[in-house]
């Protein structure tokens, strides 16, 4: 089977410690483009992103949704035959495990599915990788979304797959911490064939800028539960 043109997009805040070991782990074969969206560093990450390979975009607001919607505007402004049929988002900090791209994209290319979740909750997670709070969160936000929509999921883990046209088509607009969750929900409201896979999750490098802290972490459940509900 052919394979089909897949970019990644790695939205990034002050991770020059860490972007680095995330794009070398990339399998390049997989993919044709990596996009970095440095959301307003004020650190080497977009030096660093650049020397290992990545094109780098500039967002200075704030916020996690905001830096993925600033690549997706740098995808989305090139010719239609040049856009990406699949797009893969992963995270900065080395979190994730770059090296299962293949895992996270089959489920599209080989059985048809519209959307992939990289599910930390399947998977293999290193002790202290994830906090209890998240761990909690991503339970009532899943369940949530059982409840309410109709869907099965057991992560908003931010490893994911989706075709680049459904991607566009669900008209994303959170800029912060609702973004997974807004993509989750929307891709339910859809009707977009969904499903997940298990893949590993450490220890990210340095400090977490939301579970690390007390405010982020309030912050980030406020807004995952207000997201579920609004999009009612």
């Amino acid at each position: 089977m052919e394979r089909p043109t897949i970019d990644v997009i790695i939205p990034a805040w002050n991770e020059e410690h860490a972007v680095g070991k995330v794009l070398d782990d990339i399998p390049r074969a997989w993919v044709r483009e990596i996009v970095v969206a440095d959301n307003g560093s004020s650190d080497a990450t977009a030096r660093v992103a650049r020397a290992h390979g990545a094109t780098v975009v500039h967002e200075q607001r704030q916020g996690y949704g905001s830096a993925c919607l600033c690549a997706m505007r740098y995808l989305a402004d090139k010719p239609a035959s040049q856009q990406p049929e699949i797009v893969v988002f992963m995270d900065a900090d080395y979190s994730d495990h770059p090296e299962e791209l293949p895992r996270v994209v089959r489920p599209i290319i080989e059985e048809g599915y519209d959307l992939v979740i990289g599910s930390r909750a399947l998977g293999q997670l290193e002790p202290g990788a994830m906090m209890p709070q998240q761990i909690f969160g991503n339970w009532l936000a899943t369940t949530l979304i059982r409840l309410i929509y109709g869907y099965r999921f057991t992560d908003l883990g931010p490893f994911r797959a989706i075709r680049w046209d459904k991607l566009l088509a669900l008209g994303m607009e959170d800029p912060d911490y609702g973004w997974t969750v807004e993509m989750q929900v929307r891709a339910a409201k859809a009707g977009l064939r969904c499903t997940e896979v298990p893949v590993s999750y450490r220890k990210r490098v340095g400090v977490s800028k939301v579970s690390g802290t007390l405010k982020g972490t309030l912050l980030a459940g406020h807004k995952i539960l207000w997201t579920i509900f609004k999009l009612l």
